[in-house]
């Protein structure tokens, strides 16, 4: 067996090489190409040399390589993974990845530019594919935001008419309290607790409705007025809640002593939702404590209650919609009164902080007395 020169070995790994490779000369024509090429293409190597590279790929290969490739080559001198399609001599597609380089003398001269290409076939394939799957993720996310939004807005349509009956029960059960037709102490006891589920019912559904709102776009909306006093507000909420949960003792302490620019409404809304979240929550042997005052510019607004603290994972959740925690109190409802509450929080441009320790649990809201600028 002969032994091989060094001259042999180059020549066969040039020819034979994993990869197609050809040498473009200065004048832009192919100068070489090698077997590895020409078996993939199916065109003899004359085929090849004195023609130009882009004759021998497709259309839009064609279009891409003279308006992208072939001026960043002479810009910067190469260009590296570059899709192409080369087409073969029986007119099929032949996916490659390319890479190319010049060689330049001494004196800047170019010499020529060598190129190779890695068929990627597979790899063509499976971009497609991924395309194609990326497509169809788009195409299913479109109709799962449809269908969330279509969703919301029958929520928000069912809470909106949910008002009406139960509008009517309420006013029906007023009206007998008030005609005195129903003398019997277990008749009025049922009257009471007909009243105090409509006034359940109705904070839910101002709930969903809020929520509704919110995921449409519309957010909590406000109308502020700085000339009412608030604190009849707060006091009207506590008298609720101690009509509802009358084994429970609320205490208040308010001390506002400046004007609050701020939804009256909503402030009732955010406040009747920490208590009952206290309520909810807190020992039932212990009061609820209320406070609330006026203090540096910033209305303050505190509800605390003894129990068990928040665990540290239900922490991190309090105000996420729906979340309900580990408790099953028929009270607790939905799991949006805290999400709601902190939404009126930062549309008045305040905050909602909370502190749990084995002594006390305690939301303060906390809000400038007048809206700044970008509010």
């Amino acid at each position: 067996m002969s032994e091989s020169g060094p001259t042999d070995d180059y020549r066969d790994l040039f020819e034979h090489a994993p990869c197609g490779y050809l040498t473009i000369g200065s004048d832009g024509r192919i100068t070489k190409v090698n077997a590895t090429l020409v078996a993939w293409t199916g065109f003899e190597a004359d085929r090849f040399v004195g023609r130009r590279l882009h004759q021998f790929l497709n259309m839009a290969g064609r279009i891409y390589y003279e308006t992208h490739i072939a001026p960043l080559l002479r810009m910067q001198g190469f260009f590296s993974e570059f899709a192409l399609d080369f087409e073969t001599a029986a007119g099929e597609r032949l996916p490659v990845i390319a890479n190319a380089a010049e060689r330049r003398a001494a004196d800047g001269e170019l010499l020529f530019t060598a190129l190779v290409v890695i068929k990627a076939t597979d790899r063509r394939r499976y971009e497609r594919q991924l395309m194609d799957s990326r497509s169809e993720l788009q195409k299913g996310l479109a109709t799962e935001r449809e269908t969330a939004e279509l969703r919301e807005q029958f929520i928000a349509v069912l809470g909106h008419d949910l008002r009406n009956p139960l509008a009517a029960i309420s006013a029906g059960a007023r009206i007998l309290q008030r005609s005195g037709a129903l003398q019997q102490q277990k008749e009025l006891r049922v009257l009471d607790m007909i009243n105090s589920t409509v006034t359940r019912m109705s904070d839910l559904i101002d709930n969903i409705l809020d929520f509704a709102r919110g995921r449409l776009g519309g957010g909590i909306k406000l109308n502020r007025d700085a000339n009412r006093p608030l604190e009849p507000v707060l006091e009207q909420v506590v008298d609720e809640l101690r009509t509802a949960s009358p084994q429970r003792v609320i205490e208040t302490s308010f001390e506002i002593a400046e004007p609050v620019n701020c939804d009256r409404t909503r402030i009732g809304q955010l406040v009747s939702n920490l208590i009952g979240n206290a309520l909810t929550h807190g020992a039932r042997d212990q009061p609820v404590r209320v406070g609330a005052r006026t203090e540096g510019g910033e209305f303050i607004l505190w509800v605390a209650n003894a129990g068990e603290p928040i665990p540290a994972a239900a922490m991190e959740k309090l105000f996420e919609p729906f979340f309900r925690g580990d408790v099953r109190d028929s009270r607790q409802g939905l799991g949006l009164g805290l999400h709601i509450a902190s939404q009126i929080a930062q549309a008045h441009g305040g905050r909602i902080d909370v502190t749990s320790t084995p002594d006390e649990t305690r939301f303060v809201f906390t809000m400038p007395l007048t809206p700044s600028t970008s509010t």
